[in-house]
């Protein structure tokens, strides 16, 4: 496979900063993906948009009958306001790319460049370009509208920007490497009464309470320690003045963990924990659990290619093939439960105050990466063709 000549490097670099200086929201990528789907043209690919709302596929065909193999790169960007000062800073108010779906895009077109321009392959490639990945189930919405069946793909990869991890260093495991996500928003009600009798009422502040330190025992107590896991209570409102016991209090916040089976037992626990604070707090409690992406779970096979194909991009001293899972979660699972995969962390470098974590106003992609990150995804690609093909 080639490489990115520094011409290439320099383009790909200015679109990135493009796009990060226009980011969008969840299924609201109408820019992006019209960026996308003009630079695919301009390689001489099929183009396909308007999947799954404003998803983009291009497609490298080679010989007819071959293998079909995915890369996917997600475009949304999240509601934050950028900090700092940098030429390419959001113009758009309250909007930022702050987890590297700029560079993502950028290292896919970057691979499709390599595709398009490399030897003809014994089988086809399908560069997927996904809308809302940050909590919006965009990967659902493609998959619901047919992307899978309607390009024949096989097999799919794609690749995440980590910071904290050295600079183009690459990072997979077979597996679970990413988690499960769910929201819990929980309503606890009761009578309300004159703080000065609470003993006519039911208090929701007391039970809301309790059920906040329930809660904490799930992970600490219920689980398996060996599972790493987390619930965790992010918001809690109630009560609108100091001499009154509100009517209801509301609580919100997420669980995840690196086990199917983990998460089915929080649910469990959850929903029992409600049911008994509430019991024992004379309050009425209302749980809404949204199960929300499932474990993003690596094939084994794909996961072994994963890594030996970056080892040859980048050197085999620079590749983790066994990295550990970690508690955020990717939509990229929804296609791991239709086909074989496996999605790859690259690093972007140390955490600096320029340079912070994903999702921080002060996040930046490290455009140092987007050749490596390019390279290895055109390269996983024309592997899983030739494997297949053996």
């Amino acid at each position: 496979m080639p490489t990115l000549s520094d011409e290439a490097l320099s383009r790909l670099r200015g679109i990135r900063r493009d796009i990060h200086a226009h980011p969008e929201l969840a299924f609201a990528e109408v820019r992006t993906a019209a960026l996308v789907a003009g630079r695919l043209r301009d390689l001489g690919l099929e183009v396909t948009e308007g999947i799954g709302g404003t998803g983009v596929v291009g497609v490298v065909r080679g010989r007819a009958g071959g293998p079909v193999i995915g890369l996917r790169a997600d475009m949304d960007a999240l509601p934050i306001v950028e900090a700092g000062d940098r030429p390419y800073r959001s113009t758009v108010e309250g909007v930022m790319h702050a987890c590297g779906h700029d560079g993502h895009v950028t290292m896919l077109l970057g691979a499709a460049e390599l595709l398009a321009a490399g030897p003809a392959l014994d089988g086809t490639v399908v560069l997927v370009f996904q809308p809302a990945e940050e909590g919006a189930a965009g990967a659902p919405a493609m998959i619901d509208d047919g992307v899978l069946e309607r390009f024949g793909i096989q097999e799919i990869y794609g690749i995440h920007n980590i910071p904290g991890i050295a600079e183009g260093h690459f990072g997979v495991r077979p597996g679970v490497q990413l988690a499960s996500f769910d929201e819990l928003d929980i309503i606890v009600s009761a009578a309300g009464a004159h703080a000065m009798a609470p003993h006519a009422t039911g208090d929701v502040i007391v039970a809301g309470s309790a059920l906040v330190t329930a809660l904490q025992t799930i992970v600490s107590r219920r689980l398996d320690p060996l599972v790493p896991a987390v619930v965790s209570i992010t918001q809690f409102t109630a009560g609108e003045t100091n001499n009154v016991l509100p009517t209801t209090a509301r609580l919100r916040g997420t669980a995840r963990c690196l086990s199917a089976q983990a998460r089915d037992r929080i649910e469990e626990l959850v929903t029992g924990m409600c049911a008994s604070v509430a019991a024992a707090h004379g309050v009425t409690i209302d749980l809404r659990y949204e199960r929300r992406y499932p474990c993003t779970v690596n094939d084994p096979d794909c996961a072994a290619r994963a890594a030996r194909v970056a080892a040859e991009v980048a050197g085999a001293s620079r590749v983790d093939p066994r990295t550990p899972g970690i508690l955020a979660a990717e939509d990229f699972s929804f296609f791991l439960e239709r086909i074989p995969g496996a999605y790859a962390f690259l690093g972007n470098g140390p955490i600096t105050p320029d340079r912070g974590p994903v999702h921080n106003d002060s996040y930046d992609f490290n455009d140092d990466i987007i050749g490596v990150g390019a390279e290895y995804l055109a390269a996983v690609a024309a592997a899983a063709i030739a494997d297949r093909h053996r």
